[in-house]
């Protein structure tokens, strides 16, 4: 861990500016936020002590075992006009255990040790919070909570088990260069069923190593209460989804990850929160306007969700404790940060093309409250842990989104060069093999901010939804299910589709970004969509999972591809191109009769491309 973050030094804009002259005439818009920024923090450090102690209020509020076993519930509902506590421990009496109202709309409870100085509630109990208008709510600071088979709406269960899981295993050094995983947990099996914590520590980790990924980054592991929404309406922040496992076995994992040198980040979801009531943070105090803005303002009209009060001090408080919790509790080693775009615009990007000019990036569409806080949360991050690794979800371009605070940008390590997919996608849709234009793919590979680092991909989960079609059913479609055996010919479908899928997956990792990602089962073609259990599919999970059955069958040719996957990280992890300058382009034509031709270098490598 590094030092205390105290204060900030002042922004030094001059590499910035020089990179993009463009810019030059916003040079006061860079300096206004990054004044912003620094007061905001100068007023956390004044009021609160220090921004470590702010930052780490998981240890203030919610339910806190004392010293003596007692235990004390502490809750922020400004709104509220009563509070009580209700649960197993009292057999679910409504009003015996009342909160007190404290300063800045806090409410205090203290439940003493039983006789035996045994704590009085115990390890999996059920609690509720219960308000004066008889609305049942789950602790925002809930660190565990679970669902019934015959219910629709989560359980706060106090999690304080008497043998913790003990770590192992230290963190793995930063890595020089990011070769992601993306993984779910819940679909990382053959079988039609929700899969484990457990079960993917024992399968899934090896598989990942042997493939040559030095990272995971998890989805879905916020607790959320609706399983389709792969885990982007979070209702409980501080909770480990329970649909895996408990808490220690997330630990384990995480810990057993890190034994094999690999990094692991958290898919954070602080753009906005599921609007459930009962089981969420929304109108925990009974108003629209706890946590969340009131109004129309506060709600994502293409999500359904809420939007929260970036200005709110309660707001800062609960985000940025949060990003301390999955560090410090279960030792994540970075976040990937979902739905910048829409936390950077008022607009949230709805509607919003986004043509590249700077226009598009100043101005009063700009949530600097949200912008602020972003900073924040990398400042905070990035000072208490110098190693740890920060990933924007940003389809805007942002400039200065992946510089460094202290030169002007909001402080993250890389961005999703979300173009990229697409354009692979459309090529596939639009153009015959005669017509790829290499200028055209070569200019979106390599179209990136300079000295920002991104992070290419040719497929995310974003590709692999029900409605959309990964690159492997894009190049082979139906005969993936007839003619992937190797004990067939092979057709011409199925050779042109394995030789363009190799090579649209070297492409981007070598010259897409300074990192690349791969959704898991798509390095070796997996060949269906992902469609959770819903109303729609008759509540099934034949589409809920990822097929690993089929690389392990050594007569399809799925192995193909996954091997060609796992030799392709090796010679990164050799010879490091995602970790050298960027690419050059030595040669670019193109016309009527040669529709790509291209030379290129980075790292130790000339890549000579000719299409078709």
């Amino acid at each position: 861990m590094g030092d205390k973050p105290r204060g900030a030094a002042l922004p030094d804009l001059r590499h910035l500016l020089q990179t993009e002259p463009g810019l030059k005439q916003y040079e006061g818009d860079f300096r206004r936020r990054y004044r912003l920024f620094a007061e905001r923090l100068s007023q956390l450090e004044e009021a609160e002590g220090d921004f470590d102690h702010f930052t780490q209020s998981y240890q203030s509020l919610g339910a806190r075992r004392q010293p003596n076993n007692g235990l004390l519930f502490t809750e922020w509902a400004p709104g509220a006009k009563g509070l009580f506590l209700t649960g197993d421990f009292n057999g679910w009496e409504k009003l015996s255990h009342p909160f007190t109202r404290k300063e800045h709309g806090k409410w205090e409870l203290y439940l003493p040790p039983k006789r035996d100085r045994s704590p009085p509630v115990l390890h999996k109990s059920k609690l509720k919070v219960r308000n004066d208008e008889y609305l049942f709510r789950i602790s925002p600071w809930a660190r565990y909570v679970t669902k019934r088979l015959d219910s629709v709406t989560y359980d706060w269960i106090h999690w304080d088990p008497l043998h913790p899981y003990l770590v192992l295993h230290p963190r793995p050094p930063k890595q020089r260069s990011l070769r992601i995983y993306e993984a779910h947990v819940g679909i990382a099996s053959s079988e039609e069923k929700i899969a484990s914590y457990q079960s993917f520590t024992l399968n899934l980790l090896p598989r990942i190593k042997h493939l040559g990924y030095n990272c995971i980054q998890l989805m879905a592991i916020m607790e959320h209460a609706y399983y389709a929404s792969f885990g982007y309406q979070v209702t409980s922040f501080f909770a480990a989804s329970s649909r895996f496992g408990t808490p220690e076995d997330l630990k384990k994992l995480v810990d057993t990850a890190h034994s094999l040198g690999l990094t692991v980040l958290l898919d954070v979801v602080h753009s906005h929160a599921s609007s459930n009531t009962d089981d969420g943070i929304n109108q925990f105090d009974g108003t629209d306007s706890c946590f969340f803005h009131p109004g129309p303002r506060g709600n994502h009209s293409d999500w359904g969700s809420r939007i929260f009060d970036y200005s709110s001090w309660e707001v800062s408080r609960f985000l940025l404790s949060n990003l301390r919790w999955w560090m410090e509790e279960y030792r994540f080693d970075g976040f990937r940060f979902d739905g910048v775009t829409s936390m950077l615009y008022h607009h949230h990007g709805v509607g919003m093309s986004f043509s590249g000019s700077y226009s598009d990036y100043f101005g009063m569409h700009i949530n600097e409250d949200a912008l602020i806080h972003l900073m924040l949360s990398n400042h905070l991050l990035h000072t208490l842990y110098p190693e740890c690794i920060t990933i924007a979800e940003d389809v805007s371009g942002m400039p200065g989104l992946c510089r460094p605070i202290a030169a002007g940008g909001l402080g993250f390590d890389y961005r999703l060069a979300m173009a990229i997919p697409d354009k692979w996608i459309q090529i596939l849709k639009e153009r015959r093999d005669e017509e790829w234009d290499m200028a055209d793919i070569v200019y979106t590979l390599t179209n990136r901010r300079r000295g920002e680092r991104s992070i290419a991909y040719a497929e995310s989960h974003d590709q692999a939804l029900v409605g959309d079609k990964s690159l492997a059913f894009w190049l082979m479609d139906q005969e993936m299910y007839t003619n992937m055996s190797a004990l067939m010919p092979m057709t011409v479908v199925i050779d042109r589709g394995i030789q363009l899928h190799k090579m649209i997956r070297l492409l981007t990792h070598s010259l897409g970004g300074e990192g690349y990602l791969n959704f898991m089962g798509n390095e070796f073609g997996h060949p269906e969509w992902l469609d959770f259990p819903r109303k729609g599919n008759s509540e099934s999970y034949r589409y809920a999972r990822r097929q690993y059955n089929l690389v392990d069958m050594q007569h399809l040719r799925y192995q193909q591809l996954n091997a060609f996957d796992r030799d392709m990280n090796h010679a990164e992890d050799k010879h490091g191109w995602l970790a050298s300058a960027p690419v050059r382009c030595n040669e670019l034509r193109t016309g009527t009769t040669v529709h790509g031709c291209a030379c290129l270098t980075r790292a130790d490598f000339v890549w000579h491309l000719l299409y078709p």
